[in-house]
Protein backbone atom coordinates (compact mmCIF):
# COMPACT_ATOMS: atom_id res chain seq x y z
CA UNK A 1 0.00 0.00 0.00
CA UNK A 2 0.79 3.71 -0.68
CA UNK A 3 2.20 5.47 2.32
CA UNK A 4 0.61 8.94 2.96
CA UNK A 5 2.58 11.37 3.94
CA UNK A 6 2.11 15.40 4.60
CA UNK A 7 2.72 18.14 2.52
CA UNK A 8 2.99 21.83 4.11
CA UNK A 9 1.64 24.16 1.68
CA UNK A 10 2.95 28.17 2.28
CA UNK A 11 2.02 31.80 2.06
CA UNK A 12 3.86 34.83 1.65
CA UNK A 13 6.67 35.56 3.94
CA UNK A 14 6.47 31.62 5.02
CA UNK A 15 3.26 32.19 6.74
CA UNK A 16 1.77 28.20 6.99
CA UNK A 17 -1.89 28.19 5.30
CA UNK A 18 -2.44 24.67 5.79
CA UNK A 19 -0.78 21.05 5.54
CA UNK A 20 -2.03 18.46 3.15
CA UNK A 21 -1.72 15.05 3.31
CA UNK A 22 -0.63 12.83 -0.13
CA UNK A 23 -0.44 9.37 -1.59
CA UNK A 24 3.44 8.44 -2.20
CA UNK A 25 4.55 5.36 -4.01
CA UNK A 26 8.08 6.63 -4.71
CA UNK A 27 6.82 7.38 -8.02
CA UNK A 28 3.42 9.61 -7.84
CA UNK A 29 1.94 12.01 -5.44
CA UNK A 30 -1.59 12.02 -5.08
CA UNK A 31 -3.34 14.55 -2.28
CA UNK A 32 -5.91 13.18 0.00
CA UNK A 33 -6.68 15.76 2.39
CA UNK A 34 -6.02 19.17 3.61
CA UNK A 35 -5.68 20.10 7.45
CA UNK A 36 -5.58 24.14 8.39
CA UNK A 37 -2.70 25.38 10.43
CA UNK A 38 -3.52 27.97 12.97
CA UNK A 39 0.19 29.52 13.46
CA UNK A 40 -1.52 32.02 16.26
CA UNK A 41 -1.82 29.14 18.88
CA UNK A 42 2.08 27.59 18.39
CA UNK A 43 3.43 28.62 21.83
CA UNK A 44 6.30 31.25 21.53
CA UNK A 45 8.52 29.67 23.67
CA UNK A 46 8.92 25.95 24.31
CA UNK A 47 11.64 24.29 26.99
CA UNK A 48 11.99 20.33 26.22
CA UNK A 49 14.73 17.95 26.86
CA UNK A 50 17.48 15.09 24.87
CA UNK A 51 17.67 12.01 23.45
CA UNK A 52 20.22 9.78 23.54
CA UNK A 53 23.03 12.68 23.77
CA UNK A 54 26.01 14.23 25.58
CA UNK A 55 28.39 12.07 28.33
CA UNK A 56 29.71 13.33 31.62
CA UNK A 57 33.00 14.29 29.57
CA UNK A 58 31.07 17.18 28.04
CA UNK A 59 32.25 19.68 30.61
CA UNK A 60 35.54 19.48 28.03
CA UNK A 61 33.81 20.59 25.37
CA UNK A 62 33.57 24.90 24.28
CA UNK A 63 30.71 24.60 22.44
CA UNK A 64 27.47 25.91 23.97
CA UNK A 65 24.64 22.73 24.46
CA UNK A 66 21.10 21.88 24.64
CA UNK A 67 21.51 18.81 26.93
CA UNK A 68 20.25 17.70 29.38
CA UNK A 69 22.34 16.56 32.11
CA UNK A 70 19.85 13.91 33.93
CA UNK A 71 18.97 12.87 30.53
CA UNK A 72 22.22 11.66 29.74
CA UNK A 73 21.97 9.83 33.05
CA UNK A 74 18.98 8.38 32.49
CA UNK A 75 19.74 6.65 28.95
CA UNK A 76 23.27 5.85 30.04
CA UNK A 77 22.02 3.27 32.53
CA UNK A 78 20.19 1.83 30.33
CA UNK A 79 22.93 1.93 27.19
CA UNK A 80 23.83 -1.68 27.58
CA UNK A 81 20.65 -3.13 26.26
CA UNK A 82 20.75 -1.22 23.35
CA UNK A 83 21.27 -4.66 21.01
CA UNK A 84 18.22 -6.61 23.08
CA UNK A 85 14.92 -6.35 21.15
CA UNK A 86 12.93 -7.53 23.91
CA UNK A 87 15.16 -4.86 26.04
CA UNK A 88 14.06 -1.04 26.69
CA UNK A 89 14.47 -0.34 23.47
CA UNK A 90 12.05 -2.97 21.88
CA UNK A 91 9.63 -0.42 20.90
CA UNK A 92 12.41 1.30 18.78
CA UNK A 93 13.71 -1.80 16.95
CA UNK A 94 9.94 -2.31 16.26
CA UNK A 95 9.67 1.21 14.75
CA UNK A 96 12.59 0.89 12.94
CA UNK A 97 11.41 -0.73 9.83
CA UNK A 98 9.04 2.06 9.21
CA UNK A 99 10.94 5.01 9.69
CA UNK A 100 13.53 3.81 7.35
CA UNK A 101 10.90 3.05 5.13
CA UNK A 102 9.98 6.80 5.10
CA UNK A 103 13.82 8.23 4.95
CA UNK A 104 14.82 5.78 2.13
CA UNK A 105 11.36 7.62 -0.04
CA UNK A 106 12.12 11.39 1.02
CA UNK A 107 15.95 10.90 0.46
CA UNK A 108 15.94 9.43 -2.81
CA UNK A 109 12.90 11.75 -3.96
CA UNK A 110 15.39 14.84 -3.07
CA UNK A 111 18.78 13.23 -4.21
CA UNK A 112 17.44 11.78 -7.47
CA UNK A 113 18.59 8.32 -6.41
CA UNK A 114 17.14 5.45 -7.39
CA UNK A 115 14.33 3.94 -4.74
CA UNK A 116 15.00 0.15 -5.71
CA UNK A 117 18.92 0.18 -5.19
CA UNK A 118 20.45 -2.16 -2.84
CA UNK A 119 22.21 0.82 -1.69
CA UNK A 120 20.38 4.12 -2.38
CA UNK A 121 22.00 6.28 -0.48
CA UNK A 122 25.85 5.97 -2.07
CA UNK A 123 27.11 8.84 -2.81
CA UNK A 124 25.18 10.51 0.28
CA UNK A 125 26.83 12.03 3.90
CA UNK A 126 24.81 11.66 6.63
CA UNK A 127 24.97 11.98 10.19
CA UNK A 128 22.84 10.36 12.75
CA UNK A 129 22.39 12.45 15.69
CA UNK A 130 21.50 10.84 19.03
CA UNK A 131 22.71 7.84 17.32
CA UNK A 132 22.17 5.77 20.72
CA UNK A 133 23.75 1.93 19.97
CA UNK A 134 23.58 2.60 16.12
CA UNK A 135 20.34 0.68 15.36
CA UNK A 136 19.52 3.19 12.58
CA UNK A 137 23.05 4.01 11.47
CA UNK A 138 23.66 0.49 10.45
CA UNK A 139 21.03 0.32 7.55
CA UNK A 140 21.81 3.33 6.76
CA UNK A 141 25.46 2.38 6.06
CA UNK A 142 23.82 -0.31 4.14
CA UNK A 143 22.27 1.50 2.16
CA UNK A 144 25.44 2.86 1.02
CA UNK A 145 25.72 5.98 2.69
CA UNK A 146 28.72 7.43 4.44
CA UNK A 147 27.56 7.36 8.26
CA UNK A 148 28.82 9.62 11.16
CA UNK A 149 26.81 8.75 14.31
CA UNK A 150 27.42 11.08 17.48
CA UNK A 151 25.89 10.75 20.70
CA UNK A 152 26.83 12.52 23.89
CA UNK A 153 26.64 9.32 26.21
CA UNK A 154 30.15 7.46 26.31
CA UNK A 155 28.43 4.30 26.82
CA UNK A 156 26.26 4.59 23.94
CA UNK A 157 29.47 4.67 21.29
CA UNK A 158 31.28 1.83 22.92
CA UNK A 159 28.26 -0.29 22.44
CA UNK A 160 27.83 1.38 18.92
CA UNK A 161 31.31 0.41 17.54
CA UNK A 162 31.69 -2.43 19.01
CA UNK A 163 28.32 -4.01 17.12
CA UNK A 164 29.18 -2.21 14.43
CA UNK A 165 33.31 -4.04 13.80
CA UNK A 166 30.79 -7.10 13.43
CA UNK A 167 30.03 -6.21 9.75
CA UNK A 168 32.19 -5.07 7.03
CA UNK A 169 29.59 -3.39 5.70
CA UNK A 170 28.96 -1.42 8.98
CA UNK A 171 32.65 -1.06 10.41
CA UNK A 172 32.85 2.14 8.10
CA UNK A 173 30.57 4.22 10.17
CA UNK A 174 32.35 6.67 12.49
CA UNK A 175 31.12 7.32 15.60
CA UNK A 176 32.15 10.21 17.53
CA UNK A 177 30.71 10.95 21.81
CA UNK A 178 29.81 14.56 21.45
CA UNK A 179 27.16 16.65 20.05
CA UNK A 180 25.65 18.82 17.03
CA UNK A 181 26.80 22.01 18.68
CA UNK A 182 30.43 20.74 18.98
CA UNK A 183 30.07 19.80 15.10
CA UNK A 184 29.00 23.17 14.05
CA UNK A 185 32.15 24.43 16.47
CA UNK A 186 34.70 21.79 13.93
CA UNK A 187 32.12 23.36 11.01
CA UNK A 188 31.37 19.92 9.59
CA UNK A 189 28.78 19.31 7.05
CA UNK A 190 26.04 17.05 5.79
CA UNK A 191 24.26 16.08 2.88
CA UNK A 192 21.20 14.86 5.11
CA UNK A 193 21.20 15.39 8.89
CA UNK A 194 18.92 12.86 11.08
CA UNK A 195 17.40 13.32 14.79
CA UNK A 196 15.28 10.01 15.38
CA UNK A 197 13.40 10.21 18.75
CA UNK A 198 15.65 13.33 20.22
CA UNK A 199 14.29 16.99 20.20
CA UNK A 200 11.47 15.60 23.18
CA UNK A 201 14.87 15.10 25.10
CA UNK A 202 16.46 18.34 24.41
CA UNK A 203 16.39 21.50 26.71
CA UNK A 204 16.09 23.92 23.83
CA UNK A 205 14.16 22.57 20.67
CA UNK A 206 14.73 25.99 19.05
CA UNK A 207 18.70 25.72 19.69
CA UNK A 208 19.23 22.04 18.50
CA UNK A 209 17.04 22.92 14.84
CA UNK A 210 19.32 25.52 14.73
CA UNK A 211 22.59 23.29 15.23
CA UNK A 212 20.79 20.54 12.41
CA UNK A 213 20.21 23.44 10.20
CA UNK A 214 24.08 24.72 10.51
CA UNK A 215 25.13 20.84 9.87
CA UNK A 216 22.99 20.97 7.01
CA UNK A 217 25.03 21.78 3.34
CA UNK A 218 22.82 24.15 1.57
CA UNK A 219 19.01 22.52 -0.55
CA UNK A 220 20.77 19.42 1.54
CA UNK A 221 18.15 17.54 3.82
CA UNK A 222 16.56 17.08 7.85
CA UNK A 223 15.11 14.45 9.35
CA UNK A 224 13.17 14.51 12.63
CA UNK A 225 11.14 12.02 14.58
CA UNK A 226 9.53 12.75 17.95
CA UNK A 227 6.09 12.74 19.84
CA UNK A 228 3.16 15.14 19.22
CA UNK A 229 2.10 16.77 22.86
CA UNK A 230 -1.34 15.80 22.51
CA UNK A 231 -3.81 13.59 24.48
CA UNK A 232 -3.52 10.88 23.12
CA UNK A 233 0.15 10.86 23.05
CA UNK A 234 0.01 11.15 26.66
CA UNK A 235 -2.04 8.16 27.21
CA UNK A 236 -0.29 5.66 24.64
CA UNK A 237 3.66 7.14 24.95
CA UNK A 238 3.20 7.70 28.58
CA UNK A 239 0.74 5.62 30.83
CA UNK A 240 0.56 2.58 28.04
CA UNK A 241 3.87 2.38 27.26
CA UNK A 242 5.46 2.92 30.16
CA UNK A 243 3.11 2.07 33.29
CA UNK A 244 0.82 -0.51 31.89
CA UNK A 245 2.62 -2.68 28.94
CA UNK A 246 6.09 -1.75 30.73
CA UNK A 247 7.55 -1.09 27.21
CA UNK A 248 9.70 1.66 28.73
CA UNK A 249 11.43 2.53 31.34
CA UNK A 250 9.01 4.28 33.84
CA UNK A 251 9.92 8.52 33.45
CA UNK A 252 11.74 7.53 29.59
CA UNK A 253 8.97 10.82 28.57
CA UNK A 254 7.82 13.96 29.58
CA UNK A 255 4.34 15.34 28.17
CA UNK A 256 5.18 18.61 28.43
CA UNK A 257 8.69 17.99 26.39
CA UNK A 258 6.77 16.90 23.83
CA UNK A 259 6.03 19.29 20.65
CA UNK A 260 3.18 19.23 18.07
CA UNK A 261 3.70 19.36 14.53
CA UNK A 262 2.93 22.59 13.83
CA UNK A 263 5.42 24.18 16.56
CA UNK A 264 8.12 21.61 14.75
CA UNK A 265 7.61 23.22 11.52
CA UNK A 266 7.55 27.00 12.92
CA UNK A 267 11.05 25.75 15.19
CA UNK A 268 12.14 24.51 11.54
CA UNK A 269 11.41 27.74 9.71
CA UNK A 270 12.71 29.81 11.97
CA UNK A 271 16.10 27.78 11.34
CA UNK A 272 15.64 28.07 7.61
CA UNK A 273 14.80 24.48 7.20
CA UNK A 274 11.20 23.72 5.19
CA UNK A 275 9.31 21.28 6.08
CA UNK A 276 8.14 19.39 2.78
CA UNK A 277 6.38 15.97 4.02
CA UNK A 278 5.36 14.49 7.03
CA UNK A 279 3.89 11.32 8.50
CA UNK A 280 2.64 9.64 11.30
CA UNK A 281 3.69 6.06 12.68
CA UNK A 282 0.77 3.91 13.71
CA UNK A 283 1.26 1.16 15.50
CA UNK A 284 -1.18 -2.39 15.30
CA UNK A 285 -1.28 -4.59 18.68
CA UNK A 286 -2.81 -7.16 16.87
CA UNK A 287 0.62 -7.62 14.30
CA UNK A 288 2.85 -5.86 16.57
CA UNK A 289 4.21 -3.85 13.28
CA UNK A 290 4.38 0.04 12.67
CA UNK A 291 3.26 1.92 9.56
CA UNK A 292 3.07 4.66 8.25
CA UNK A 293 -0.02 6.91 8.25
CA UNK A 294 -1.89 10.00 7.87
CA UNK A 295 -2.49 9.76 11.90
CA UNK A 296 0.38 12.65 13.33
CA UNK A 297 -1.77 12.47 16.71
CA UNK A 298 1.18 9.95 18.27
CA UNK A 299 4.59 9.43 16.72
CA UNK A 300 5.15 11.85 13.72
CA UNK A 301 8.43 12.15 11.58
CA UNK A 302 9.01 15.16 9.13
CA UNK A 303 11.40 16.00 6.36
CA UNK A 304 12.79 19.44 5.31
CA UNK A 305 15.33 20.83 2.99
CA UNK A 306 17.96 23.52 4.12
CA UNK A 307 17.51 27.20 1.92
CA UNK A 308 19.88 27.64 -0.09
Amino acid sequence: MAARHLRILSGCNGALLSVRFFSDSTLAQEPIASTAIDSASVSPSINTAENHSQLNNNKKHSAPSSLKHAELAKFSAIADTWWDAEGPYKPLHALNPTRLAFIRSTLCRHFRKDPYSARPFEGLNIVDVGCGGGILSEPLARMGATVTGIDAVEKNIKIARLHADLDPETSTIEYCCTTAEKLVEEQRKFDAVIASEVIEHVADPAEFCKSLSALTVSEGATVISTINRSVRAYATAIIAAEHILHWLPKGTHQWSSFLTPEELVLILQRASIDVKEMAGFVYNPLTGRWSLSDDISVNFIAFGTKNS
